[in-house]
């Protein structure tokens, strides 16, 4: 049977035959040469789970990659969680930022059950019953507005300006910014072809960000010898979460001071080697090399992977550097030199070398300048990590047949017939997204029903939101500074004949042709997330609009709030077995953060002592935090942390 759906303006369909198999039974996703980098892969998943959660790794010595993903990899805080609408487009997809804030009035909100849902209706089943309609985004706190002045080696803490923040600011105090999307788990996250809401996370890593083969500057340098250096162009395929995992680092809004590169990162854990406009990671090697790694936070003694290093009950770990954990998980080719890689104010790398006197912050070991490379292989290597097949669907599949209730089983046949959703959450991944799909169909494809219109795999206009509230896919990789750059939809790059150009293969043969006129479905489409989980990661969307699943299903029953979903007239019973069904896809090991799910102690940012109308001065003109501490956890887990507003 071939199930269509009609979504706005465009289709999702599905062959629909017997149930998928068990997410056991998939490969995990890996690059076909990372032999050439990494020599030690279990050193590499060490070394990525410590940069993972350190904090250390923030410019405000605080936030981590953990900091937004320590809940069921997703995030459950609800304070000082709001965006206006700050991605929202004209017509004509010029920027109109919305700097209003509908919820609460202004920043350090506190979120509560009935502002949800953000477009509010009185009758969940009407679309055309709306009471209130708001484009705030709720989403993650990240670091206040500060701009970058050097690292100190040695020191968590970077060296930083406090810049006036017009948005992010309580009576003239900033406070810390939140993002403009809704953060996703990173548990099963290795399973997308791309990542990010948009894709922009691309499939092939360069070793420096995340825009893959799109960017043509972007290099590592190769020692022949210790002696010998040259600037070589690299690609790993299956590493989107690489190519993921270098983009936060430097983002102003989630964990650096603004204008701060990997090398100034690997500095105190580099200066820029591209011109203005352009960041690298080398000032976090310089920043957190001299640091204990996870210095500031306690790691458990049974850690399923840091366990034999942990200094329990004191924090960090012993006789453990991050220069020598990047020693033991990758070939010395990247980072063993005797010169080092100079750069001046314009930008322009030579090698030198190694002089007897300190190093200058624009003088960098070939360890400092490749740490772009090791940050976001590591850290993928960790992630790999974090799936969970281990699901009452997957025992069921295996031959439990008392893992699924009665009314969860009910609940699957609705999921993969009436309620439509496995249209764009196949399993056994719960994602068209994943590369396992992509590969097999195509990275763009026509959709199964009339204008037949070209669209990326794995990406879907649901309506939502209306679409220049946030281009999504339809927006552009801002390679080219000031918002510039190709679009980050490949059925548009195709169009335009820079596909193999861009991506490095040829497109996707489709029937009919692609013709440069015909419209693609890009804006406002996002990526279909897995759903493994997803009883534990609200709030839901990439606006993060719906705090509950039920409120979810109401949605989609009603088809969508903003565009051509078709109506699925469920009952409130078969509601109820959807949601059921949902639950079943829970892995009890996320629930209680047992091994591969465990974890060092952490402490968060949860918005800042006061509320929306008074907070305080740090005397820096940063408010002060309220910080919320995660203990850790070893292998065998704990009661894990509360879900969202619960």
């Amino acid at each position: 049977m071939i199930m269509v759906a009609v979504i706005a303006g465009n289709t999702v369909s599905a062959q629909i035959t017997a149930s998928p198999p068990s997410l056991k039974g998939v490969p995990v996703p890996e690059p076909d040469n990372l032999a050439e980098f990494v020599k030690d892969k279990a050193a590499a998943i060490k070394l990525g789970k410590a940069l993972f959660w350190d904090m250390q790794v923030g410019s405000d010595g605080v936030t981590s990659c953990a900091t937004c993903h320590f809940h069921a990899g997703a995030d459950n805080r609800s304070k000082n969680q709001i965006a206006p609408g700050l991605l929202r487009v004209n017509a004509n997809g010029t920027e109109n930022p919305d700097t209003v804030f509908d919820i609460g009035g202004l920043p350090n909100y506190q979120l509560k059950p009935e502002d949800f849902p953000f477009h509010k209706l009185a009758d969940p089943n009407d679309p055309n019953s709306v009471i209130s309609d708001r484009n705030d985004v709720s989403s993650s706190q990240g670091v206040t507005n500060t701009k970058f002045v050097d690292v100190i080696p040695g020191n968590a803490e970077d060296q930083v300006k406090t810049e006036p923040d017009p948005v992010f600011n309580v009576g003239g105090i900033n406070v810390r910014r939140v993002q403009s999307r809704n953060t996703p788990s990173v548990i099963n996250a290795v399973f997308n072809f791309r990542n990010f809401w948009d894709g922009r996370a691309q499939n092939i890593f360069n070793g420096v960000n995340p825009f893959g083969s799109r960017d043509p500057n972007a290099s590592v340098v190769k020692a022949e010898t210790p002696n010998q250096l040259k600037f070589v162009k690299i690609s790993l395929n299956n590493a989107s979460l690489a190519s993921q995992a270098v983009g936060p680092p430097l983002s102003s809004f989630e964990v650096s001071a603004d204008g701060r590169t990997f090398q100034e990162i690997g500095d105190k854990f580099g200066r820029t080697n591209a011109p203005k406009g352009k960041k690298l990671p080398r000032k976090l090697a310089k920043k957190l090399f001299p640091l204990r790694p996870l210095g500031k936070q306690v790691v458990h003694p049974e850690d399923s992977v840091l366990g034999a290093d942990s200094r329990w009950p004191k924090p960090g770990l012993k006789d453990r550097t991050y220069d020598r954990m990047i020693q033991d998980a990758f070939k010395p080719e990247w980072w063993k030199s005797n010169k080092l890689i100079q750069i001046d104010t314009q930008g322009r790398r030579t090698f030198v070398k190694k002089p007897d006197r300190s190093l200058e912050t624009n003088e960098y070991t070939l360890m400092e300048y490749n740490f772009s490379l090791f940050f976001g292989l590591a850290v993928q290597l960790y992630e790999a990590t974090l799936v969970s097949d281990d699901t009452p669907y997957d025992q069921f599949l295996q031959g439990n047949a008392n893992a699924l209730t009665e009314q969860q089983q009910l609940g699957k046949k609705l999921f993969e017939g009436k309620a439509l959703c496995i249209g764009c959450h196949t399993a056994p991944e719960f994602t068209a997204a994943s590369v396992s799909n992509v590969t097999k169909n195509g990275r763009i494809k026509r959709v199964p029903f009339p204008p037949n219109s070209p669209e990326d795999n794995g990406f879907f206009r649901i309506g939502v939101r209306p679409n220049t509230d946030d281009l999504g896919l339809g927006g552009n990789d801002g390679l080219f500074g000031n918002g510039q750059g190709n679009p980050l939809s490949e059925a548009r790059l195709a169009q335009l004949g820079k596909f193999q150009v861009l991506l490095g293969e040829n497109p996707p043969t489709l029937n009919p042709t692609l013709k440069p006129t015909e419209t693609v479905v890009a804006d406002g489409a996002f990526k279909a997330p897995g759903l493994r989980n997803v009883e534990l990661t609200a709030p839901y969307f990439h606006n993060g609009g719906q705090a509950t699943l039920e409120q979810v299903i109401d949605f989609y029953n009603r088809g969508g709030d903003f565009g051509a979903l078709p109506r699925l007239n469920l009952s409130p019973q078969e509601k109820q077995q959807l949601v059921a069904f949902l639950k079943g896809l829970t892995d009890d090991r996320v629930r209680h953060e047992k091994a591969p799910f465990d974890h060092p102690q952490l402490f968060i940012p949860n918005g800042h002592p006061g509320d929306s109308t008074k907070v305080t001065n740090d005397g820096t003109g940063k408010a002060t935090d309220s910080l919320l501490e995660i203990p850790a956890v070893g292998k065998d887990g704990g009661s894990g942390t509360p879900n969202f507003l619960s």
